[in-house]
């Protein structure tokens, strides 16, 4: 469910952004861009994650 959530959201986000954007530059929306955008920001949102660490870090004293 996790997953679905965030690629729901991404992909309401990158139409969003990619509909503003071309609107701005006055060039024509796109539905094709705004798809492949939100789905590779989508595999990074998740990808991310699983790469940083989750260990809390060790204090030293000088």
């Amino acid at each position: 469910m996790r997953y679905i959530a965030t690629l729901f959201w991404t992909m309401l986000l990158m139409h969003m952004l990619t509909y503003v954007v071309s609107s701005m530059i006055g060039s024509s929306y796109d539905f094709s861009t705004a798809m492949i955008l939100g789905v590779v920001v989508t595999v990074l949102v998740l990808i991310v994650p699983a790469i940083i660490p989750n260990d809390p870090v060790e204090k030293t004293h000088h």
